[in-house]
């Protein structure tokens, strides 16, 4: 049974229309002004003074109730370009941009949390920084916002993800790595080009990069421990002319993922020892750049089980089970600086058909019950921390 907080329910449409009016108007990142236009309006509704353009299109509002510790609650902002399919009447405005990971209702649900705390002034000691982030979807928003100071006095600082890979009622939280490390790389080989039927005298750049592919594939098998995470994944591959002709370049690209930054450090190594060994082998050029994406996201042990606590008090004992992924998240950015913790809110839309509406499709959509569950969270947490 599910144990929605009475502050939530008395607000329940509002938080819906919240996510809808998200939903509707989606932005790319660094682009959420009209967003955060909302976004500070409705705070400024609440008694807050909020600050717009952190991290250049961010919004931030502080909550003071007096002396305690400062903790930090932090929504998403930012849409992908996507063009909707969904069908839903709240279906995007915005031709090829959609709100299809949940940062709509990240955002209704932190708006939520907010509107309830600024009628509870007495109740805490301490304070809540409220942090609206833009540019999650790859341009690392978080690390502008860090930049801009937003987690200036901040002692602890807490995240979700409405979670489709889990049920309703479902809220996944554990300490330690809960999302990968996501790295790009992109490979360029040069050979020799020359007829078909003709290789002697040619490097043949398609079968460079077929070994490539496959000798990639031994780092995990063979390289990294059996009972760690990790994905190499080659998920480009253009080269060659015609059928008759051995193809002088070939382009790959691809993304490494790990949950920590000793195994992140092995990929990369052996990734460029197999490209230089490689080349000798075939007298081909290989230029081989990798890139850094977002660190692996790993929460600090306490803040796990204050989110733990929280959590149960909401959905019981379906709280703790989490749906791993390899997917990346600037959160992690958060928490490199300061305890914190990332947890997950199940959203699926269908019980049955669990996996039916992932991601980052172009059918997306949630349950929309589960923007009561973040929200209470929320408010369980601060409970936990600041109240008196």
């Amino acid at each position: 049974m599910v144990n929605i907080r009475t502050e939530i329910i008395s607000i329940q449409d509002t938080i819906i229309n919240w996510r809808r009016d998200f939903h509707k108007n989606p932005e790319l990142s660094f682009k959420e002004f009209r967003t955060g236009e909302l976004i500070a309006k409705e705070l400024r509704s609440m008694g807050l003074e909020p600050k717009t353009k952190v991290g250049k299109t961010g919004v931030t509002a502080d909550l003071e109730f007096g002396i305690g510790p400062m903790i930090a609650l932090r929504a998403d902002m930012d849409a992908l370009p996507i063009q909707e399919t969904s069908g839903l009447p709240y279906s995007s405005n915005n031709d090829g941009i959609m709100h299809a990971c949940g940062h709509d209702g990240h955002m209704a649900i932190l708006l939520g949390a907010a509107k309830v705390l600024t009628s509870k002034e007495k109740q805490f000691k301490g304070r809540v920084r409220f942090i609206f982030q833009p540019a999650e979807e790859g341009l690392g928003g978080a690390k502008y916002m860090i930049e801009d100071g937003c987690l200036n006095g901040v002692d602890e600082i807490y995240g979700l993800h409405l979670w489709n890979y889990q049920n309703l009622g479902e809220v996944g939280v554990k300490e330690g790595p809960v999302m990968a490390a996501a790295d790009m790389f992109d490979i360029k080989i040069t050979g020799i080009g020359g007829h078909g039927a003709a290789p002697q005298g040619t490097v043949d750049s398609i079968v460079v990069a077929s070994h490539l592919v496959q000798s990639f594939q031994t780092i995990v098998s063979r390289n990294t421990n059996p009972l760690d995470s990790a994905v190499i994944t080659i998920g480009q591959i253009k080269g060659g002319q015609n059928f008759n002709i051995i193809a002088d370049k070939v382009h790959l690209s691809g993304t490494a993922r790990t949950y920590t930054e000793e195994n992140r450090r092995m990929l990369k190594e052996r990734m460029n020892e197999i490209v230089l060994g490689t080349e000798k082998m075939y007298n081909a050029k290989i230029k081989f750049d990798y890139n850094d994406g977002y660190p692996p996201t790993v929460n600090h042990s306490v803040p796990a089980q204050r989110v733990l606590n929280a959590a149960r008090k909401v959905v019981g004992d379906k709280a703790g089970p989490l749906y791993n992924s390899m997917a990346g998240e600037d959160f992690a950015y958060y928490l490199q600086k300061k305890p914190g913790c990332f947890f997950f809110v199940g959203s699926s839309p269908s019980e049955d058909k669990l996996f039916e509406t992932p991601h980052h499709c172009s059918h997306f959509n949630i349950d929309e019950r589960a923007l009561f569950i973040g929200s209470s969270i929320y408010l369980n947490i601060i409970d936990d921390i600041l109240g008196v």
